[in-house]
């Protein structure tokens, strides 16, 4: 990750006891250098096109494949097989959404569920920080009965703000309350023509450093 770094402190010299153009000469060319290097840090962030020199961490995964449960008292972790584009943010494991760097990032994500059964199914999402639950991230969705000989669909997203440290990842779980609910991919179509619906995507993006 390219990184704006602050100019150090500048070692300006003693003054001599008494006036000498080389000490001023010398203690102006320290002192402008270093306005110098201000100047640039600030230009870079606050210039019309500044914005191109900054460098956040970020991610944006997918599943091309369908993803099923096999029980109804069962966690599964959403896998993604498709990393689309990323910095500083990487999946590990199939499931593990990996930070480089320390920070709050942002995690949204779409899930495309879908129900063949009669009836109307729930299903659960949530999140988890290098195995452990976070507090408060669930969210229960009540995807559609299968209707006319068409199945029920529905697609899950949200966002959360998550604290993360290097080298910490997130997984999104997900729980349903019928083996009927499956998380899908749809191919391309055609009449009209359009692209295919992953079954999941993810992105993560860096907000801020963390507050102390």
């Amino acid at each position: 990750m390219t990184q704006l770094q602050n100019p150090a402190v500048p070692n300006l010299p003693l003054a001599p006891l008494e006036y000498d153009p080389r000490y001023q000469e010398q203690f102006t060319n320290i002192l402008r250098l270093y306005f110098n290097r201000l100047e640039v840090i600030t230009r870079n962030i606050l210039a019309p096109s500044g914005g191109q020199f900054v460098s956040y961490p970020f991610g944006a995964f997918s599943s091309l494949l369908d993803q099923t449960a096999a029980s109804t008292t069962v966690a599964y972790a959403i896998t993604f097989n498709s990393t689309d584009i990323n910095q500083s943010v990487e999946v590990a494991n199939n499931s593990q959404i990996v930070v480089l760097y320390s920070g709050i990032y942002n995690l949204q994500f779409s899930i495309q569920f879908v129900n063949t059964d009669t009836q109307i199914h729930d299903v659960d999402v949530w999140a988890a920080i290098n195995g452990t639950n976070v507090a408060n991230s669930n969210s229960r969705f009540s995807v559609p009965n299968s209707h006319g000989g068409v199945d029920g669909h529905l697609i899950a997203a949200l966002n959360l703000f998550l604290t993360m440290q290097a080298g910490d990842y997130v997984e999104l779980y997900w729980h349903t309350t019928n083996t009927a609910v499956s998380v899908e991919y749809l191919s391309s179509g055609s009449s009209p023509t359009r692209p295919a619906t992953p079954s999941v995507i993810a992105t993560m993006a860096f907000v801020s450093s963390i507050p102390e």
